[in-house]
C-alpha cells in the first residue's frame, strides 16, 4: 500500500483538449448519434466548465458525426469564455431570451435515432428535448462516460491527492474542537469553516456523530451535547477548486472509550487494512468489499456492518465504481474509491474508518495519511 505525491494539477492537464474527441468516439461505439451534456459533473469532465445549473439551457452537444458546440444563454457567455472550455476549440452558440435553444439543438443535429443525456439533466430539460426530437430514443450519457470517468488520469490522481491532503489538514484540527459540553452542531460549524480554510471551494458534508448518533452512518448534526467517554464519528468532505472531491472519516473519543467499543474498533481497523491491502489490478470490486466484511463477520459483528465498503470518487463524492457485493467489475489502474467499513451498534455507538484509495499498477495507493488509530482527546 503506497502513497501518492501531492501536487496541484494544471487545468490543461486536468481537462485536456483531447477529451471531447475521446467522448465522441465512446458515444459512437455505444451506438449513439449525440451526447447532450447539461451543467453537472459530466459537462465539467468533458470541458472543465463548472456551469451554473439554471432553467435557461446550457448544453454541450457532442455529435458523433460533426463538431461539438456549446449552447449557452447569452448572459452566461462571459463565464463560459473564461472557463477551461474556451481552450477546446468548441463553437459557443449564445442564445437570447426569446429563442428556443432546444429547437436549435434539434435543427443543428438533424435526424437522430439515439441521444445520451447527462445523468444529472433536469427533467424539464429532458422533456423539452424529447418534444424537440420526438423520434430520438433517450438514454444516459453516463453509460458512455463511465469507463472514461472511472479510470483517473495522472492529473486527476494529483487533484484527488490534493483534496486528500486538504481534508487531512482538517482532521488534524478536529481533536482541538472536541470537548465535553460542546454540541455536535457547534463542532460541525467549526469543521465546516476549517474545510474552506484548508483550500476547498465548498463544504459538501460534515458528520459529527457522538455517542448513539455515531451508530447512524449518515447522522445529521444535532444540538446533542458531547459527553465524557463518548466515541465520535467525524466524516467530512468538500470540493476543491479543481472540481475534485475529498472524503475521509476518523473516530475520536473524549476521554477513555468504553471497553466494548475499544474491542470492536480494533476489529474495524483490521478490516479496513485488509480491504486496502487487497486492492490491485484484476481483483473485483466485490472482493475488496468481501476482504473487509470477512474480518468483521468473523469477529461476530457482521450484522452491524450495514453498508457497502466504498464508492468511487472524482468530480462527484459518490460515483462509479461501487465497492459492494455483486459488482464484478475488475479493478484497473486509475480507479479511485473510498474504503470505509463500519460497525454500528444501535442506541450505543458506532465507528467507521475511511480512506480514499487509487488502484495503482501493482497495488492500492492511499490518499489519506492521518492516523487510523482511535484518537483519544
Amino acid at each position: 500500500m503506497g502513497t501518492v505525491t501531492t501536487t496541484s494539477p494544471d487545468a490543461s492537464d486536468l481537462y485536456p483538449t483531447t477529451r471531447p474527441a475521446a467522448v465522441r468516439e465512446a458515444a459512437g461505439r455505444a451506438g449513439l448519434d449525440a451526447l447532450l451534456l447539461t451543467p453537472g459533473p459530466d459537462l465539467r469532465y468533458v470541458t472543465g466548465y463548472d456551469a451554473m445549473p439554471l432553467e435557461r439551457l446550457t448544453c454541450l452537444v457532442v455529435p458523433v458525426s460533426g463538431e461539438p458546440f456549446l449552447m449557452v444563454p447569452r448572459l452566461e457567455l462571459p463565464a463560459a469564455e473564461h472557463s477551461p472550455a474556451s481552450r477546446l476549440g468548441v463553437e459557443f452558440v449564445a442564445w437570447d431570451e426569446t429563442d428556443d435553444p432546444f429547437a436549435e439543438v434539434a435543427r443543428r443535429l438533424g435526424p437522430v435515432a439515439r441521444v445520451g443525456l447527462a445523468d444529472r439533466m433536469w427533467a424539464l430539460q429532458s422533456l423539452r428535448f424529447r418534444a424537440a426530437m420526438p423520434g430520438a430514443e433517450q438514454t444516459l450519457a453516463g453509460d458512455v462516460l463511465r469507463e472514461l470517468r472511472m479510470r483517473k488520469s495522472p492529473a486527476e490522481k494529483a487533484a484527488l491527492a490534493e483534496a486528500g491532503a486538504a481534508i487531512d489538514a482538517v482532521h488534524a484540527l478536529v481533536p482541538g474542537l472536541l470537548k465535553a459540553g460542546r454540541t455536535e452542531r457547534k463542532v460541525g460549524r467549526d469543521i465546516a469553516e476549517a474545510i474552506v480554510e484548508a483550500g476547498h471551494a465548498r463544504v459538501d458534508f460534515v458528520i459529527v456523530g457522538s455517542g448513539p448518533n455515531g451508530a447512524s452512518p449518515h447522522a445529521e448534526l444535532t444540538d446533542r451535547v458531547i459527553r465524557p467517554g463518548e466515541p465520535i464519528v467525524v466524516d467530512i468532505g468538500g470540493t476543491m477548486p479543481s472540481g475534485y472531491c475529498s472524503d475521509s472519516t476518523r473516530v475520536y473519543c473524549v476521554g477513555e472509550p468504553p471497553a466494548d467499543f475499544a474491542a470492536y474498533y480494533e476489529v474495524l481497523r483490521a478490516a479496513q487494512e485488509a480491504a486496502c491491502a487487497h486492492v490491485r489490478p484484476g481483483v473485483t470490486c466485490e472482493s475488496v468489499d468481501a476482504a473487509a466484511r470477512e474480518v468483521i463477520a468473523e469477529a461476530g459483528y457482521g450484522e452491524y456492518f450495514v453498508h457497502r465498503t466504498g464508492h468511487g470518487i472524482g468530480l462527484e463524492t459518490h460515483e462509479e465504481p461501487y465497492i459492494v457485493a455483486g459488482n464484478t467489475e475488475e479493478m484497473r489502474p486509475g480507479y479511485a474509491f473510498s474504503v470505509e467499513p463500519g460497525i454500528y451498534l444501535p442506541g450505543r455507538h458506532g465507528a467507521r474508518i475511511e480512506d480514499i484509495v487509487v488502484c495503482g499498477e501493482t497495488a492500492g495507493e492511499r490518499l489519506n495519511g492521518t492516523t487510523r488509530e482511535l484518537v483519544v482527546v
